[in-house]
């Protein structure tokens, strides 16, 4: 059947659903067609927008962290290696965000096997980041609360598996979209980058696969443990006499606030899709199936930008990544050399002062 019979055929089903009138072989009941054209016309404005920030933010801020790791430190401590990986990951995840801003604007235009190869970057690097939060959390909770017993766990050898392991969970998590992403062609969209060529049945299925993924695995998951672990940490610090106790216990609690806060809305909107997937009621309104793709809109969006923040956290609120950071801005601005010379004095008199330096952030 060519585009053209299938264009006749679905405004016969449009007109036919418009009238409440539905052939009796196909189904006995009035099947209610929404149209998108307003959700999709919101997201051509808002999305592009955010998504070209984004990357924009995320090279900028990740770019600035990698170079730091290149020019002043090492990858011979456990901490480093996450956060290379992190870094990593973010740079994966945002590199395919002008792809979807160009796609949102017009049509894809990129071919079938960029349409699979960045709807898997885009996931695995999304998952991987998470992940890696979550073990940089973790490391965090070792080196503060069990820093005697976890000296010997806390090896290179055992980061570098750790790290292998959270790549081929998100690769494996991803394959999905390699699967089942191609492209197709709409009488109103142009080219389109969606999931097709299988039964809508089989793909519904692993729409809900995703969606329940995306929920326990890569949410509540990790921010029991993100809880858990600065929790830990904040209890660990107020039994010590550490002369910073304030602000690390604040930093912990925005660590926290922004972690929940990023991530809460697009997970509850997450599990809202896959109920409404999974509910065999037919009496779902369109109005509520359009108020839940702008609430996806927006609050992906806002997830995703914790994709930029994040490595801000975990290098620049430490004093030695502050340190370097100085260092790098007095090469290039030659005024701040004084301020920086003593500002790193001060630091170094801190650090012989305070004996618990692993709990300062």
């Amino acid at each position: 059947m060519s585009d053209d019979d299938n264009y006749l055929l679905f405004k016969d089903l449009l007109y036919e659903a418009n009238n409440s009138t539905v052939p009796s072989y196909v189904v006995s009941e009035i099947i209610q067609l929404c149209s998108k054209q307003a959700v999709n016309q919101f997201g051509a404005k808002f999305i592009p927008v955010f998504y070209y920030a984004n990357f924009l933010l995320s090279f900028l801020g990740n770019g600035l962290v990698l170079f730091i790791i290149y020019k002043y430190e090492k990858l011979s401590t456990v901490t480093n290696i996450f956060l290379l990986n992190l870094v990593l990951s973010n740079l994966l995840f945002a590199s395919s965000l002008p792809f979807w801003a160009t796609y949102h604007l017009s049509e894809w235009i990129f071919g079938v096997a960029l349409c699979k190869m960045i709807s898997s970057a885009y996931f695995i690097g999304f998952y991987s980041s998470i992940l890696f939060l979550t073990l940089m959390t973790f490391d965090r909770y070792l080196a503060v609360v069990h820093a005697v017993a976890a000296a010997k766990s806390r090896k290179k050898a055992n980061a570098i598996i750790a790290s292998v392991v959270v790549w081929c969970i998100s690769i494996v998590a991803s394959v999905k979209e390699l699967v089942f992403k191609n492209v197709g062609k709409n009488p109103f969209n142009g080219l389109t980058c969606e999931e097709s060529g299988y039964h809508e049945s089989i793909m519904e299925r692993w729409r809900l696969v995703s969606y329940y993924q995306q929920f326990l695995l890569f949410f509540l998951l990790p921010l029991f443990m993100v809880m858990y672990c600065y929790i830990s940490i904040t209890v660990r610090i107020l039994s010590t006499r550490m002369r910073e106790k304030c602000r690390a216990i604040k930093l912990i609690f925005v660590i926290i606030f922004t972690f929940f806060a990023c991530w809460t809305p697009y997970n509850i909107v997450i599990l809202l899709r896959a109920i409404q997937i999974s509910s065999t009621s037919d009496n779902d309104s369109c109005s509520d199936a359009e108020r839940l793709d702008y609430a996806l809109y927006v609050s992906r969006n806002i997830a995703y930008l914790y994709c930029c923040i994040s490595p801000m956290f975990y290098t620049f609120v430490g004093k030695k990544f502050q340190s370097h950071f100085r260092r790098l801005m007095a090469k290039r601005i030659p005024c701040l050399k004084g301020n920086m010379s003593l500002s790193s004095q001060s630091t170094r008199t801190t650090s012989q002062k305070t004996p618990h330096s692993a709990y300062e952030y």
